[in-house]
């Protein structure tokens, strides 16, 4: 029989929502695959159904080979396999995320946009100086993922609209093109009908 992999876990603020972490022997940082799909406002079958698709391998590359897991978590008061879990390393997580954004699902996008701008604002802090606190960094992802979900649905499906006519307009355009038909061209006179 095989030994466990053990994790040991620890609150992570992500915004206004506080995730379970987890940190594996080697270091390395997890999160449950539940946790992973709930954080986007999905049940842990979306997450799973991702992991079986070819979006993850086309987000991560061909050869990438997910190193996802069952993790028990380490706990002097429970028993053995009381705790048991998906972990999925943070760079699927990630994937996870932006394919749901990608795909429309508002939540994802705006927590996506909110962790990448924060990002690049801890950049531009440690280039100029400037030092923040833990806690202002976690009241400014609040601010900006709230932020963002209201004016995604201030939006609405108005500009979703407009981007499924403009795509549905490109394909018509390349069918036409594709049967050697210019479709913005003039009609020629010289053919019968």
């Amino acid at each position: 029989m095989t030994e466990s992999i053990r994790a040991t876990r620890a609150p992570v603020q992500i915004g206004s929502q506080q995730i379970d972490g987890f940190m594996l022997p080697d270091g390395s940082y997890r999160m449950s695959q539940t946790i992973a799909a709930e954080c986007v406002g999905l049940s842990e079958r979306n997450a799973r159904d991702f992991l079986r698709s070819k979006a993850l391998k086309s987000l991560l590359g061909e050869g990438y080979t997910p190193a996802i897991s069952s993790v028990e978590i380490e706990s002097s008061d429970q028993l053995r396999g009381q705790s048991r879990f998906n972990a999925l390393p943070l760079e699927v997580v990630c994937a996870y995320w932006q394919w749901q954004a990608f795909r429309g699902n508002k939540q994802a996008l705006s927590l996506c946009m909110a962790l990448m701008l924060e990002s690049l604002e801890r950049r531009f802090d440690n280039a100029f100086g400037v030092t923040r606190t833990l806690d202002e960094r976690q009241e400014r992802l609040t601010s900006r993922v709230q932020q963002l979900e209201n004016d995604l649905a201030e939006l609405g499906e108005g500009f979703a609209l407009d981007d499924l006519l403009r795509r549905e307009r490109d394909y018509f355009e390349r069918l036409l093109r594709e049967n050697g038909i210019d479709p913005w061209g003039l009609p020629d006179s010289n053919k019968e009908v």
